[in-house]
């Protein structure tokens, strides 16, 4: 597993319950080898074969914002990582840290004190230079949104030395994953409006927007690029095919030559077809996230420990297109996905009432509210039953992810939701899948508001000295954490999926005589095309 951090932990981070082969969803609003190995063709990489085409992929994603500065729309994430720079990458294969904008790695003049220095000749798109400014203005918009700030926590300012290079202070003295959060600035040209951001952002990457629409996004060859991964091919074009059968069929009849999130049922029908399927474990998760501490009616932990703990062995052994009949499992040890179960008993009606306020009576009526992910409407059923044999009455409430936290934003009420999240497309270190949910940001302010608590204040206590500590002192520190997590139980992981792609990889056999050269599955949402090519028979 890729998903690692420089050193890991003994316990499932977030509570991993299975292993479900499906993609993970965003529930974002509120979403292998080194950089050099990007795997290799079955078929000929003869350079005379090798690019010229059209890197032509199927979405599942529709498009919202793209602005690098907050979005947190699948689709923009994963166009941006090939458009706009940041001083560093992420392999997303392995989550190793790599080169953009920056000429090597960040010097220390200090403990707290780092220089970095810009690529020679780095231009946008447009013809401008990459300057020290358009960091800092790029920093500053991220530390701005809500939905980013809280990676920025460690970072006391970026500021330009001169016109080539920045300067990094920190809050944590030698801070070890500051290459990592650099890595989540994406550098767009100071002059560049917010608005214009989210519509179409400009970058320095080997890849430029040359068009986006609600059905297709198309990136063509940036003239102006100087870097190591300069563009092999025409052009990029993302098709928007939220329909799996769509998907499929458009994979099958080779009008996509790599698609995503692939359900259970068509693996064997595209593998058949001569696709490769690759089957990533990642960290993306379905959760369920109660309204507050208190909510079901109870003032005991104990009630939300056995509603987390009442369904997932029964999902794992459910066969569904959304849901495919895997034991449960663990990821690999070297991963943060390390946490243990919540400590509690399996529930029972009885055991429910004589904890609820009133002995008397059963928990009563509760909303269960859902996006529209694919796989989510597939378990809301499942959830329902389950709590309904543990004497609630539940009702399921379903809408599109924006609707659903704009819903929850605004105040109105709910009691249980279940949805799909994924941060690791920002990285993969705990600090960062901690910050995530549990930060202090919306999720814990307003839509699970756990902040007052005490519980809260000493889990913060607890990541700022982690952040300061090292080895295995630190990651004592993780473990606590997570501990605490794990005995709340406030948004809990349910189950950590696999990310499922299908490629055509072999030009001999593929529909059109073309193929991907290089192309790997990751473990988070969207695809990555970095080092990757077309290649012909």
């Amino acid at each position: 597993m890729a998903i690692i951090n420089k050193g890991m932990s003994r316990r499932s981070f977030l509570g991993l319950t299975g292993s479900v082969a499906a993609v993970a969803g965003l529930g974002l609003t509120g979403c292998g080898g080194s950089s050099s190995d990007e795997g290799s063709a079955s078929g000929s990489t003869d350079s005379a074969n090798r690019g010229g085409g059209v890197i032509t992929a199927g979405s599942a994603y529709a498009p919202s914002s793209f602005d690098p500065a907050s979005t947190g729309s699948a689709v923009g994430l994963g166009a941006n990582w090939h458009v706009v720079e940041g001083l560093y990458g992420i392999d997303y294969h392995d989550y190793s840290t790599f080169n953009e904008l920056a000429t090597d790695d960040p010097k220390s003049v200090d403990d707290t004190t780092f220089e970095v220095t810009i690529r020679k000749g780095a231009k946008f798109s447009d013809g401008t230079e990459v300057t020290a400014d358009d960091v800092v203005a790029s920093y500053t918009a991220c530390a701005a949104s809500a939905t980013y700030a809280p990676f920025f926590q460690p970072f006391e300012s970026i500021e330009a030395k001169d016109a080539s290079t920045v300067t990094v202070k920190t809050k944590v003295p030698n801070f070890s994953l500051l290459k990592d959060r650099l890595a989540i600035i994406r550098v767009t040209p100071a002059t560049q409006t917010e608005e214009d951001r989210a519509k179409q952002p400009i970058g320095s990457g080997p890849w430029m927007y040359d068009s986006i629409s609600d059905t297709e996004i198309t990136l063509v060859p940036n003239p102006e690029y100087n870097g190591e991964y300069a563009a092999e091919d025409k052009k990029i074009q993302y098709s928007i095919l939220t329909d799996p059968t769509a998907r499929v069929t458009a994979q099958q009849e080779g009008s996509t030559l790599v698609m995503e999130l692939v359900t259970a049922d068509a693996v064997d029908q595209l593998e058949s077809a001569g696709c490769k399927i690759d089957n990533v474990q990642g960290f993306g998760t379905r959760f369920i996230m109660f309204t507050s501490p208190r909510s079901l009616g109870t003032t005991s932990r104990s009630v939300r420990l056995s509603c987390m703990r009442s369904t997932p062995r029964r999902w794992s052994a459910t066969p569904s297109p959304a849901l495919p009949p895997l034991p449960a499992a663990t990821c690999p040890r070297a991963s943060p996905i390390i946490m243990r179960l919540p400590r509690c008993t399996r529930p029972t009606p009885r055991r429910l009432r004589s904890s609820s306020r009133s002995p008397a009576s059963p928990p009563g009526a509760i909303t269960l509210r859902t996006t529209d992910n694919e796989q989510i409407k597939g378990m809301a059923a499942q959830v329902k039953n389950d709590l309904d044999a543990l004497g609630f009455d539940v009702t399921i409430q379903t809408d599109t992810s924006p609707a659903t936290y704009a819903a929850i934003d605004g105040g109105e009420a709910y009691d249980i939701l279940l949805a799909p999240g994924d941060p690791s497309c920002f990285g993969a270190d705990p600090d960062l899948l901690l910050n995530w949910w549990y930060g202090d940001n919306v999720w814990m302010q307003t839509r699970c508001p756990w902040k007052e608590s005490a519980e809260w204040q000493k889990l913060h206590g607890l990541m700022d000295e982690a952040l300061a500590a090292e080895g295995d002192e630190q990651q004592k520190k993780w473990n606590e954490c997570f501990d605490i997590i794990a005995d709340n139980a406030v948004l809990y992981p349910v189950v950590h999926v696999k990310t499922v792609s299908a490629s055509w990889d072999d030009p001999s056999t593929a529909p059109n005589g073309e193929a991907l050269d290089g192309f790997k599955g990751i473990g988070t949402t969207s695809m990555s095309f970095r080092g990757v090519a077309t290649v012909k028979a």
